[in-house]
C-alpha cells in the first residue's frame, strides 16, 4: 500500500482487542450489550462455500456458505431474531414473515465478517446486516462515531460477537470509477462532503479510510441530491502511529477525490467547510461529553493500541498541529482527548485550520497521478 506521495504505507495484521472492564460495563448500561441468540463462533461450522461474483462476474471476495440442514433451520430462527434484536428492540411477532436468504462469508480483512441477508417473504425486500468478531477497536471506532458523526451507529455485542448494520451508499472505490464525473451528482457538494470526512477522520483518529473502506450516500432532495460520506470500516480506529493513516487526502488510492476537490473547491472554502465541520464535532463532544469520558476512561484502562505506537503519533500529531499538548501521550486515549478538547481553542480564536485539504492549498504540491 502507498500513500498519496507514492510512499509505503506498510500496515501488518492489526491486533485483536478484547471487551472488557469498563468497555463492557459502558456497552451493558447504553443497551449494546445483550444475549444473542447466535454466536459468531456458531456460524464458522458452515459445511460448504463457493465463490460470490458480482453482477459483471468479477470476484467479490466473500463466499456463499453452506450448512446442515437440521443446523439451517436452527440458525434462521436464531438469526431472525438477533435482526429482531437490532432493528426492532426485540419484538418478534412484527418479524415472523422474515427469512434467511443467503449467509455470506469474507476470509479478508481483520473481522473475518458473515453477511446476513434477509428477505421479507411478503414482499422480497431484503436487507443484510454482519456478524464479526467482537474487537474493541472496531467498538470504540463505532461508538465514537455514533458519538461525532453526524450518523447514528445500530450494533450489538454479546462476548465475542460484535453484530452490526448494514450501511448504506456505494462504495467509494467504485464511485470514484463509475459516478465521479457523472453530471448525476453535484460536484462540489460531494467535494464539500470529502473534505468534512478527511477532517472528520483525523479528528477522531479513525485510520485506514482508503475508498473501499467508506460509502457515498445520495439522497435526492428538492431541487438537487445531497451527498454524504460515510466510513464502514472501524477496526482501524486509534491503533496506527502515522499522522497521514488518519486523513483521507494521503492515500493513493483517494487521489481521484483529491484532484476532484482541487478542481471544485478554492481555499477560502475549504477552509470554511473544515471550520464547519469541527464546530459540528464540537457541539456533539459537548453532548455526549459524559460518554465520551467514560469511553476515553475505559480506553485507558485497557489501551487498544501498542504503546509505541501512541508515543510515535503523540510527536506526529505535536508535529502536525504545531501543538505541544500532543508531546509525551502514551495511550491513544490521551490523545483523542487532546484532539477534542483543542477545537475550542481552534474555533474561538480563529486560528487557522492547518488540518485536512487546507494544507494542500497551503503550498504542499498535491498527490502525483
Amino acid at each position: 500500500m502507498e500513500d498519496a506521495n507514492g510512499e509505503p504505507m506498510r500496515t501488518l495484521k492489526k491486533l485483536t482487542y478484547p471487551l472488557r472492564g469498563r468497555l463492557r460495563e459502558y456497552l451493558a448500561r447504553e443497551g449494546r450489550e445483550v444475549r444473542l441468540p447466535v454466536s459468531y463462533a456458531q456460524l464458522t461450522g458452515f459445511a460448504a462455500s463457493a465463490p460470490l461474483l458480482n453482477k459483471d462476474g468479477t470476484d467479490s471476495m466473500w463466499e456463499i456458505v453452506a450448512y446442515p440442514p437440521h443446523e439451517m433451520e436452527h440458525l434462521n430462527k436464531g438469526l431472525t431474531e438477533t435482526y429482531a434484536l437490532l432493528r426492532g428492540e426485540g419484538e418478534t411477532a412484527f418479524f415472523r414473515h422474515l427469512y434467511v436468504d443467503r449467509i455470506d462469508y469474507c476470509a479478508f480483512g481483520n473481522s473475518r465478517p458473515f453477511r446476513i441477508r434477509i428477505v421479507n417473504a411478503y414482499n422480497e425486500n431484503p436487507d443484510y446486516f454482519y456478524f464479526k468478531v467482537a474487537d474493541a477497536s472496531r467498538v470504540y471506532g463505532l461508538e465514537l462515531e455514533h458519538l461525532l458523526s453526524p450518523n447514528r451507529m445500530h450494533y450489538l455485542t454479546d462476548r465475542d460477537t460484535l453484530v452490526e448494520e448494514h450501511i448504506v451508499g456505494i462504495p467509494g472505490d467504485v464511485f470514484a470509477t463509475n459516478w465521479l464525473n457523472s453530471t448525476r451528482f453535484p460536484p462540489v457538494r460531494l467535494a464539500k462532503e470529502m473534505i468534512k470526512f478527511n477532517e472528520r477522520c483525523l479528528v477522531r483518529l479513525l485510520g485506514d479510510m482508503r475508498a473501499y473502506n467508506f460509502v457515498i450516500a445520495v439522497t435526492p432532495d428538492f431541487d438537487t441530491a445531497q451527498i454524504r460520506v460515510r466510513a464502514m470500516d472501524f477496526d482501524q480506529q486509534s491503533y496506527n502511529g502515522r499522522v497521514k493513516f488518519y486523513i483521507p487526502q494521503y492515500f493513493k488510492d483517494n487521489n481521484p477525490y483529491v484532484f476532484h476537490c482541487l478542481k471544485y473547491v478554492n481555499q477560502a472554502s475549504a477552509v470554511q467547510y473544515q471550520k464547519e465541520e469541527l464546530s459540528l464535532i464540537y457541539r456533539r463532544a459537548i453532548i455526549s461529553a459524559d460518554l465520551l469520558r467514560d469511553l476515553l476512561n475505559a480506553m485507558r484502562e485497557h489501551p487498544i493500541s501498542p504503546e509505541e505506537k501512541a508515543r510515535q503519533l503523540s510527536v506526529e500529531l505535536a508535529d502536525y498541529y504545531q501543538d505541544r499538548n500532543f508531546v509525551g501521550g502514551n495511550n491513544m486515549a490521551d490523545l483523542l482527548q487532546v484532539s477534542l478538547e483543542r477545537l475550542h481553542g481552534t474555533l474561538r480564536e480563529g486560528n487557522p485550520v492547518p488540518t485536512g485539504l487546507a494544507r494542500l492549498f497551503d503550498g504542499e504540491a498535491p498527490p502525483s497521478r
